[in-house]
């Protein structure tokens, strides 16, 4: 086939518009299993569609399941569940770490390992590795010195698997990056939550700035204690206008924010439609 008979063949065909791929939306927006009474258990993406969310964060298991999202069958059920109702796997937790304390308990140094296996499985980036109550590591050098030893022999393994371990804690901003500075790998960063650093009387503007522009706030919680979200301690306007400032794109979850005696899927709806006008 000669150059004019190409032109030619060419020419005949029916004009294409090249179908470019849809760019995602700079903001997802799910919640915590466990803040719509759900923790660990599949039901949770049927009330998740109730309430219009995205997605969800959800829970590995517990000590009684044995971490229950470790198995083949239940990562199956979870993605079976998600295909149903369109609400994505928007992240991973283990919640189960304040009361089993990664720095003291084995069972939770094993739990971490696995944990970067089930986030391959289910398709998401981050885990959420939670250091409240038993956990804490306030005031605690000596568990911090096991933590850190802990994750940098996890962190060559996440690092190859492309997910991040996020620690969220009780410290500050500047406690966060010395424990990441010590590990020394780019597959930890902090999770931000911005109402229980707001508690602790951080100046939460300051610490998101500070850490996002050196790219190490992987994902966030909104969230209040006792309040609807924008109806208690939190500037949510300002922390939408840092959240542009640092360039921040990618899954926001919602935790807590019910008030007291206010039914939880009222509550949801609610804070759903109030986060999707902040960050519309």
């Amino acid at each position: 086939m000669n150059r004019r008979t190409v032109l030619t063949t060419l020419a005949a065909l029916p004009f294409v518009t090249p179908v470019l791929a849809r760019k995602p939306p700079r903001f997802q927006i799910g919640a915590c299993d466990w803040s719509i009474g759900q923790s660990s258990k599949i039901a949770a993406f049927e009330v998740a569609r109730q309430i219009g969310l995205d997605g969800l964060q959800v829970n590995m298991g517990s000590a009684d399941n044995n971490m229950h999202l470790r198995q083949k069958e239940v990562q199956k059920a979870y993605l079976d569940a998600a295909r149903r109702t369109g609400v994505k796997i928007g992240g991973l937790a283990l919640g189960e770490l304040n009361s089993v304390p990664y720095k003291s308990d084995p069972r939770a140094e094993e739990w971490v390992q696995d944990s970067i296996g089930v986030a391959r499985a289910l398709g998401v980036r981050n885990v959420l590795l939670a250091f409240f109550s038993k956990g804490d590591l306030r005031n605690d050098p000596a568990g911090q010195k096991v933590v850190i030893e802990r994750l940098k022999a996890v962190a060559p393994k996440a690092e190859k698997a492309g997910v991040t371990l996020a620690i969220e804690s009780w410290l500050s901003a500047e406690d966060h990056l010395r424990i990441i500075e010590a590990v020394g790998s780019p597959a930890l960063k902090v999770y931000y939550d911005v109402c229980n650093s707001t508690v602790m009387g951080y100046d939460i503007l300051q610490e998101m700035r500070w850490l996002g522009k050196q790219n190490l706030i992987c994902e966030l919680h909104f969230k209040e204690n006792g309040f609807l979200l924008g109806q208690g301690k939190v500037n949510y306007p300002e922390v939408r206008r840092v959240l542009d400032e640092i360039g921040y794109s990618g899954w926001i979850h919602i935790e807590g924010a019910i008030p007291d005696k206010k039914p939880m899927l009222e509550s949801y709806i609610q804070n759903n439609e109030f986060t999707r006008k902040l960050l519309a």
